[in-house]
């Protein structure tokens, strides 16, 4: 059976950064060719013009789709399925799928939707990513411009629910594997700290929080999720079941070409208990603020080498192929997280 195509949702206010996070993605993926649907509607298609011309390579004009009939959510089955099936059926297909959506649309039933017979086969949703307005969440506010907001509401004639910002708010966190707090930079002191913190205990176990800048999250931080989503929603429960907003991203200045994210690599021997030491991970994890962990082990007395991913605390470890004739036998991992990690304890936590 042919590997499903990932693809990740990204959601949160007008505003919040979702289309500097995207620009920021398209111009650090490195090569992955990537397919992107932008759920706008309204007078100009400002966030498909801020996208178009991020490389060839990455994202070609013609792997741009713009829904512009009204809120993703409330457009699932005349606007996104028939969108879907037309990219999956083209010849050359994407490495990944990013679904930027309008700020007023509920995450869930988009979600929902890669349960449709002719999609569920071919795309998996690898992770859901909220994307908060820093400043505007501190200020009780959760989006910075309320009357675009509510002018967004009514220039959608598709929209089919009245839902409170707060509501719509506590829908997409409940939605979200992996939570971007936004406009770090807007914050002072521990600002930042705390309000990550907040958020991080109003989702449910296993959700990343962080921050950022400008929308600089590292590919490597945001694709690879590996949640499967659409299999998880009785633990995505929506605070209500009738409909949306809608959301695009103004804050497309000021790009950085850098982000607040470091990688290292830890090197060990062969590991005498292996699942003494995958089950040991997730504290480590969690002691170390560590967002993925991946690499391969050799294990005593095993022919096979160990192959360890973590996504946050969620370890999954499988053989996957005997070690060649020349090859060390020897454990490499990496180590990704937010820039400040502490390298060395975490080096003697792994080699404990």
């Amino acid at each position: 059976m042919a590997q499903k195509i990932p693809a990740t949702v990204i959601t949160g206010f007008l505003g919040a950064g979702k289309t500097t996070l995207v620009r920021h993605l398209l111009q650090n993926a490195n090569g992955k060719r990537i397919a992107l649907i932008i759920n706008e509607f309204g007078d100009l298609g400002v966030d498909g013009e801020v996208l178009k011309g991020c490389g060839e390579e990455t994202c070609r004009e013609e792997d741009i789709v713009e829904l512009s009939n009204g809120c993703i959510c409330c457009t699932v089955a005349d606007d996104f399925i028939p969108t879907m099936e037309a990219l999956l059926a083209r010849n050359e297909l994407p490495d990944h799928i990013v679904i930027e959506t309008s700020g007023l649309a509920l995450p869930q039933p988009l979600v929902r939707a890669f349960n449709w017979p002719d999609i569920r086969t071919k795309v998996t949703v690898d992770g859901v990513v909220t994307v908060v307005d820093g400043p505007a969440v501190r200020d009780g506010l959760f989006a910075h411009d309320h009357a675009a907001i509510d002018a967004q509401r009514s220039a959608d004639e598709m929209l089919d629910h009245e839902t409170p910002l707060s509501e719509l708010f506590e829908d997409q966190l409940a939605c979200a594997d992996m939570v971007v707090v936004n406009k770090r930079d807007l914050m002072e002191g521990e600002e930042a700290t705390s309000l990550t913190a907040h958020l991080k205990s109003e989702t449910r176990a296993g959700v990343q929080v962080i921050s950022a800048d400008h929308g600089a999250v590292s590919p490597s931080v945001l694709l690879g999720l590996g949640m499967g989503a659409e299999g998880d929603l009785d633990a995505r429960h929506e605070v209500h079941h009738h409909h949306h907003h809608d959301d695009e991203d103004d804050h497309h200045h000021d790009h950085h070409d850098h982000d607040d994210f470091e990688s290292f690599v830890v090197d060990l021997g062969e590991l005498p208990d292996a699942d003494g030491f995958v089950a040991a991970l997730p504290e480590v994890i969690r002691a170390h603020n560590i967002l993925r962990l991946k690499g391969f082990a050799a294990v005593s007395g095993k022919p096979m080498r160990l192959t360890i991913q973590a996504v946050g605390p969620r370890v999954d470890s499988y053989f996957d192929r005997a070690f060649g004739g020349p090859e060390e036998r020897s454990t490499r991992l990496v180590v990704i997280g937010q820039a400040g990690l502490d390298q060395q304890a975490i080096r003697a936590a792994l080699a404990a």
